[in-house]
């Protein structure tokens, strides 16, 4: 599924085929609507307006009724909720709740500055791993467990402060890039050892926006502020043998490899970078994109959300790479200009985009600039759980919030 914020509230796209998105859900409950993220495919959404940017508000969107919301002491930065976790994270804090009543588990207090409320939530809900960054000046990495609520590991990931971060599906491995935008990594979870490290480009930093890996874990997509969009392979270089040997490439990266131990750390580190498997080349660069790879009609796909409203899905061949093909474009608000093409759905103006959600789909909350074009009309048939209240640091909430309905979990 597909999540946008908009000015006038949020829509919800089902993709399942290339050639069709279809809405299944608009709503106008609240405006200016910047983070916006489902429950996979229940009917249970997150919504964070920029009216009231310390309230959270939990929706039944099938049913069209408020389950809850909760207030918090500063601005809501992001939200990641997989099915035993939701997690809000603030500037200095981090909130960790029991999805399934939404009892406070836990409270991390005078976090590393996080403007950016840069953090990841493994969707494999038996391990749900929480990692975030633990410097304001470093790349470093917390993973923590917020099932069993206690620090995993800490991982010193690069040498600036980190841009992005991502699990993949299964949580046993976590993708980093740093704000300089050259290096992307990939470590082990729950060891935190290095297994990967990709080279986006050496000749400018950029400002990476999303990593995603692929639903089985094989590849990893990441997007910028520049046109390319990169696509990189995670295989391991096994023993020697007749197919790897056989091609001119193959042979000097074993002899770069080799030589690779005589020199200086970081010369040897940046021999051993691997460049990208397949790119995207987009008509415009300098806009925010979110990024992800899916299966789509049982065939690998990379999809591109842009801040101007469009979405773009292209082929990925798994086997040789290369340059993917654009397969089809979909508008999801505004309207094309008459220079470009595809298909034209209608939908709210939206000003700009939003976080990836850990999802195997793309989503894209964009968040809303400029005057207020509605009022809040939430409302709540049970009452809610200390429903607009402040939630107490090291207090649970209690109330009549029931999320444990076996319809709206289904299977990942």
């Amino acid at each position: 599924s597909l999540a946008l914020g908009t000015k006038t509230g949020y829509k919800l796209f089902s993709l399942t085929m290339v050639e069709k998105l279809d809405c299944i859900h608009e709503s106008a409950e609240a405006p200016d609507i910047y983070i916006v993220e489902r429950l996979f495919s229940s009917s249970l959404v997150v919504v964070v307006s920029t009216t009231i940017p310390q309230r959270m508000n939990i929706y039944h969107f099938k049913k069209g009724t408020e389950i809850c919301n909760y207030s918090y002491p500063n601005n809501i930065l992001a939200v990641k909720l997989n099915r035993q976790r939701l997690v809000v994270c603030l500037e200095e804090s981090i909130y960790i709740h029991n999805i399934k009543d939404m009892k406070l588990l836990k409270t991390l207090l005078n976090t590393p500055s996080n403007p950016a409320g840069l953090c990841a939530l493994s969707i494999n809900h038996s391990t749900s791993y929480l990692a975030y960054p633990g410097s304001t000046t470093m790349g470093e990495i917390i993973v923590y467990d917020a099932n069993n609520l206690n620090t995993v590991t800490m991982i010193a990931a690069h040498d600036s402060p980190l841009a992005a971060l991502t699990f993949n599906a299964s949580s046993t491995k976590l993708a980093s890039a740093s704000e300089r935008g050259t290096v992307i990594r990939v470590f082990s979870i729950p060891e935190g050892l290095r297994l990967f490290e990709f080279r986006r480009g050496m000749k400018r930093y950029v400002n990476i926006s999303s990593l995603s890996f692929s639903p089985d874990g094989q590849f990893l997509c990441a997007s910028s502020n520049t046109e390319t969009v990169h696509i990189f392979k995670l295989e391991q270089l096994g023993p020697s043998g007749g197919d790897e040997a056989a091609t001119w490439t193959a042979y000097m990266g074993k002899m770069f490899s080799a030589a690779s131990s005589y020199f200086p750390a970081q010369v040897s580190g940046m021999m051993s970078q691997d460049r990208a498997f397949a790119t995207v080349h987009l008509l415009t660069s300098g806009q925010r994109n979110v990024c992800t790879l899916a299966m789509i009609q049982k065939l690998l796909r990379l999809l591109v959300a842009t801040a101007d409203g469009q979405l773009f899905i292209y082929s990925v061949d798994p086997l040789d790479g290369g340059e993917c093909m654009l397969a089809h474009k979909h508008r999801l608000f505004g309207v094309d200009d008459d220079q470009s093409e595809g298909t034209v759905s209608e939908g709210s103006e939206v000003t700009g985009p939003a976080q990836a959600c850990p999802s195997y789909a793309a989503t894209a909350a964009l968040p809303a600039s400029g005057p207020i074009t509605a009022t809040l009309t939430g409302y709540s048939e049970d009452g809610g759980a200390k429903k607009g209240e402040v939630i107490p640091e090291h207090e649970f909430a209690a109330g009549p919030v029931c999320l444990d309905d076996e319809n709206e979990f289904p299977p990942v």
